[in-house]
């Protein structure tokens, strides 16, 4: 088997406009086509053809009332510009010394481990979301 790419990530929305909003205005993805699935959804264009699928399912399974753990399930996305990218979610109220489950909480990890910047911040369901980039 010979893999060619990631195609795509599902995540499960509680409230399927809210999340729409977060992914659009947060993360700046652009909505595309979705066929007619007999339960609601939105898909997004991530990059390179890559897609993030929202779905709304009664089973799924949540976090719950987590706040940001590095090391829970996560997915990352790749930025131009570390710098940019916070002061961005500076300018919407994310911030770094707000409490652990509030939903504008940022994890910043500059000098990570991993041998690149990272912010980690959650959406609407409190799905983890990884923001890195190559250098600071």
């Amino acid at each position: 088997m010979e893999i060619q790419a990631l195609h795509h990530v599902t995540l499960t929305a509680t409230d399927l406009e809210r999340s729409r909003r977060f992914y659009r205005e947060i993360l700046g993805l652009r909505e595309i086509d979705r066929p007619p699935f007999p339960f609601p959804g939105a898909w997004f264009e991530v990059a390179g053809g890559q897609q993030l699928h929202l779905i709304v399912h009664d089973g799924a399974t949540l976090r719950g009332q987590k706040g940001i753990d590095t090391r829970d399930n996560h997915f990352a996305i790749r930025v131009a510009d570390y710098s940019a990218a916070l002061e961005f979610l500076r300018s919407l109220g994310y911030r770094e010394d707000t409490e652990a489950l509030d939903l504008m909480k940022m994890r910043l990890q500059p000098r990570g481990t991993a041998g690149f910047p990272q912010i980690y911040i959650l959406d609407p369901d409190r799905h983890v979301i990884e923001i890195n980039a190559e250098r600071l």
